[in-house]
């Protein structure tokens, strides 16, 4: 990944809605005019509209032979190591490279990304890529993706209170965990909070003027906002078992906020 100036920075926008006419679409395109007017260079993947293939299989490994197992970590650190990955997945690895920063936009279905954002995760954070034994270790800000920002911006049905502490659903972060530890930090780039749309089956018109709003401003924020401060593999606060060592929570936090380094 080149430098960039914090005045033009290079962010790549993942989009993942059926609906040309949907909030996710609105917010895609909002987001892209609010970057492009800032003086970012912005790239796009609608991943509907170029009917991506969510599904990870053989066929995304070229030379992979076809009476051998496929062992996926393997097949697929060969084929990114030897360059013959399917072309789909080489040009969007080629996107996330030349990116300062990821955004990814989608609905929140049944408490995850659409499976067809699921599939370009999948599909495209290959080992040999994002992560894997060749490349620096997971969760430190060496590791493969490390100096890029990372943001989701989601749109839930539900109602605000259902997703936060004590609602039914759980936390938001916590919903959006595999995502915001998982891909995000796991491959060294560093995760914004969350932005959230809810009640989004109900939004009035005013509602959506003040979601743009917030939402501007998280977008302005996006190369100074602090992260989410999760903690480093390496520093002393996990053992060789990758378990959190005595003594390092804070006092009063459990669940995942375990993972989190406190505040101030």
């Amino acid at each position: 990944m080149t430098a960039a100036t914090p005045q033009q920075q290079k962010i790549l926008v993942v989009s993942a809605h059926p609906d040309p006419r949907s909030l996710n679409t609105a917010l895609t395109a909002f987001a892209v005019d609010r970057l492009r007017g800032a003086g970012h260079e912005v790239r796009q993947s609608d991943l509907y509209a170029m009917k991506w293939k969510a599904g990870l299989d053989a066929d995304d490994f070229p030379a992979h032979a076809p009476d051998e197992r496929l062992h996926v970590m393997a097949a697929s650190e060969r084929a990114t190591l030897a360059g013959r990955l399917s072309p789909d997945i080489a040009a969007e690895q080629e996107k996330v490279r030349w990116s300062d920063a990821v955004i990814l936009q989608f609905p929140l279905w049944w408490f995850s990304t659409p499976a067809i954002m699921k599939g370009w995760i999948e599909r495209v954070f290959t080992a040999g890529f994002g992560y894997g034994p060749a490349l620096p270790p997971p969760y430190t800000q060496d590791s493969a993706l490390a100096g890029r920002r990372a943001l989701m911006s989601v749109t839930a049905g539900a109602r605000e209170t259902s997703l936060l502490d004590r609602g039914i659903h759980g936390r938001l972060a916590d919903v959006l965990h595999p995502v915001q530890h998982g891909l995000f930090w796991f491959t060294g780039m560093a995760p914004l909070e969350p932005f959230a749309v809810y009640d989004a089956n109900e939004l009035s018109e005013e509602r959506f003027e003040a979601a743009k709003e917030a939402y501007g401003r998280r977008l302005d924020g996006l190369f100074t906002d602090d992260p989410v401060p999760f903690r480093s593999l390496v520093g002393g606060d996990y053992g060789r078992d990758m378990r959190l060592m005595p003594g390092v929570e804070a006092p009063g936090t459990g669940g995942l906020d375990l993972h989190v380094r406190p505040r101030g």
